[in-house]
């Protein structure tokens, strides 16, 4: 499927470009940055929420999902951008947010006011609230105290795990999950190729109420695989999923559920092996995940516009971790997380972020960035919680960073105007030119991923480098393959390995020029601090 090796990229349209002045991204200024998206290799867009809203939370408290967000522009701006894309061969995802809706929209207002309504089951409501279980938490500890809120219209209580301005729907009504088959027929109508689904375990969870177990928990998202490929065979779900390795698989189904899952866990592990310098966190989250199945497969990221979720990792690892990358506390979210952009969280160092962009993209599965990390932007920690990593993209040095004409009262979100990290050091004009830089360098990854048969279609087998901070994988494929080489530390790294080449076996350095000497299928060389190695197996016996 396209999507087992598509490279994938996170757009807030609001903080994407303006394109008609008011200050505000929008599917105009989309359209018209898409030359820009394809020069980078991207090959899948995801939308996050673009539709109408309270806009309490970046738009997932959805008003009504058949609308644009007015701030974003008008249906035909959409459809004129879904041409658009593709034109210059980029698919389009959506964000398909069904857990829960606004309580502004017509279906909460319909159940509140009377009982009788059938949209009254669309919710989950109770008069007297049960008593919470350990697992009755909300997912914005700190913030949230309960996911029981009482409604004065309806004179009941209503379940939420989110926002108390966000009830949940009730996904066990077969009348909900026949509207969330309409959602989707109606933007996959429109050009669609599919749809991130947002917090996929809460949508099979329980609902508050009812603690037995469904006879099929999962039907849910059978249902949405089943109506996204009648509309197109080879139709994406990709899946938030953040629960332990040995749960993720029942995501998957038989290739009947998600089509791809964000690697929350890899993830996690990759910023523990960051931050102590050490491969070991990678290769033991490796041997956990399970294998997906044919025609499914992995979206490897390393930044969500999320917080950074570190709840996979230990108490102790996760303190470690933070400890590294977000030394302050406004720098931490909800006991799990950091609220930091990738550049920042590395001090801004070059050979840092070439290194872990590297490893992003030499990791078999599709890798996927969020808006600006290619570039390397920072984060505005005067905002509130998530909306620190969403600054306005930094188009050049111009007034408003080049994301709009508008007046800096208008924007929708402060420019960075300071700092290492403002625009007039750090945008696409300025990195566009300079071959050596982070844009360039993963446009560079970009190509080799598209170019090569092995990367895309061969499963991953790391392999120790003799040394603790180097990981080494290499992808094989019909006789020949790829090796990889990162040297997570600030120190030289000298390795010394077998890898059970012929004599006339020979490694390529695709990037640099890296002497690789080879004697009895055994590779010897040093590697600089944060140095990497992308190279071309050939000989293979």
């Amino acid at each position: 499927m396209w999507y087992q090796d598509a490279v994938i990229y996170a757009v807030d349209v609001e903080k994407f470009y303006d394109g008609n002045g008011d200050g505000a991204g929008d599917f105009q200024g989309l359209t018209e940055k898409l030359p820009y998206l394809r020069s980078l290799g991207i090959t899948c867009l995801w939308l996050l929420p673009f539709y109408d809203t309270p806009d309490r939370d970046n738009g997932y408290d959805i008003r009504d999902y058949y609308r644009i967000n007015p701030k974003t522009g008008t249906l035909q701006d959409f459809v004129t951008f879904i041409q658009r894309s593709g034109e210059q061969g980029i698919r389009v995802i959506a964000d398909l947010v069904v857990n829960h809706t606004s309580d502004e929209h017509s279906w909460f207002q319909a159940a509140r006011r009377d009982p009788r309504s059938r949209f009254r089951h669309y919710y989950v409501w109770t008069e007297r609230p049960p008593r919470l279980e350990a697992d009755d938490r909300t997912i914005f500890p700190g913030e949230e105290d309960t996911v029981w809120t009482y409604d004065e219209v309806a004179s009941s209580y209503y379940f939420h795990r989110f926002y108390h301005y966000q009830p949940d729907l009730n996904v066990a009504n077969p009348e909900v999950r026949g509207e969330i088959i309409k959602i989707i027929d109606f933007w996959m109508a429109l050009g669609v190729a599919g749809f991130r689904v947002d917090a996929a375990p809460i949508i099979v969870g329980e609902n508050g109420l009812d603690r037995s177990a469904p006879e099929d928990p999962n039907g849910p998202l059978r249902d949405m695989h089943r109506t996204v490929c009648a509309r197109r065979e080879d139709g994406l779900l990709l899946g938030e999923a953040n629960v332990p390795p040995d749960q993720i698989g029942r995501f998957f189904g038989d290739a009947d559920q998600l089509g791809l899952l964000f690697n929350f866990f890899l993830n996690a592990h990759l910023y523990l092996a960051f931050a102590r310098e050490e491969v070991a966190p990678i290769e033991h989250a490796i041997t956990l995940l399970p294998v997906p199945p044919e025609n499914c497969g992995w979206a490897n990221f390393l930044r969500t516009l999320d917080e950074l979720d570190l709840s996979r990792l230990s108490d102790e690892d996760r303190l470690e971790t933070c400890d590294v990358f977000a030394p302050e506390q406004r720098m931490r979210l909800y006991n799990r997380g950091i609220r930091r952009r990738l550049a920042p969280m590395f001090a801004g160092d070059g050979k840092r972020l070439e290194l872990v962009n590297s490893l992003l993209f030499s990791l078999p599965g599709s890798p996927t960035l969020i808006y600006g990390d290619e570039i390397g932007i920072g984060e505005d920690l005067s905002q509130q919680g998530r909306n620190s990593v969403r600054v306005p993209m930094q188009w050049s040095a111009a007034r408003n960073a080049g994301f709009s004409t508008a007046s800096a009262k208008n924007l929708i979100q402060p420019t960075m105007k300071n700092g290492p990290f403002s625009s007039r050091r750090v945008n696409v004009e300025k990195q566009d030119s300079n071959p050596t830089s982070l844009l360039n360098k993963i446009r560079k990854f970009s190509q080799l991923r598209r170019d090569s048969i092995a990367l895309k279609r061969a499963p991953l087998t790391s392999f120790p480098t003799g040394h603790k901070s180097v990981f080494g994988h290499r992808c094989q494929h019909e006789g020949g393959g790829m090796l990889f080489l990162h040297n997570l530390s600030r120190r030289r790294a000298r390795v010394d390995f077998q890898i059970g080449l012929s004599g006339r076996a020979q490694l390529h350095d695709l990037i640099g020029d890296m002497h690789i000497h080879i004697e009895e299928g055994r590779v010897r060389l040093e590697l600089e601090p944060y140095q990497y190695l992308w190279s071309r197996l050939e000989g293979m016996p």
